[in-house]
């Protein structure tokens, strides 16, 4: 199954690079796109949800570092929730 890091670029500037154990990311996410916050939150969500079931499809176990890589944006996110028109830039995808 091939696995992807994506870097994407918070609100306050700091970047941060992302893992999915799946390409599905990229039917959700593009590269040099900025996201408002809750769409990217969702599109991430979906992605990396759908990912995990495709490698419980596999190997009979959800992926718990796509599960890991959800909570953290999710958690990543809430920080920035309050701020006026919160963005997130999609980078690059890093194959």
């Amino acid at each position: 199954m091939p696995e992807m890091r994506f870097t994407i670029r918070w609100p306050d500037g700091r970047s941060e690079s992302c893992y999915s154990p799946s390409l599905v990311i990229k039917d959700y996410l593009t590269p040099g796109e900025s996201y408002d916050l809750a769409d990217f939150v969702a599109k991430s969500r979906e992605a990396l949800n759908i990912a995990s079931a495709r490698v419980e499809e596999r190997y009979g176990f959800p992926c718990s570092r796509a599960m890991g890589q959800l909570a953290r944006i999710e958690a990543a996110a809430r920080t920035y929730s309050t701020e006026p028109n919160p963005r997130v830039a999609v980078e690059a995808f890093d194959e």
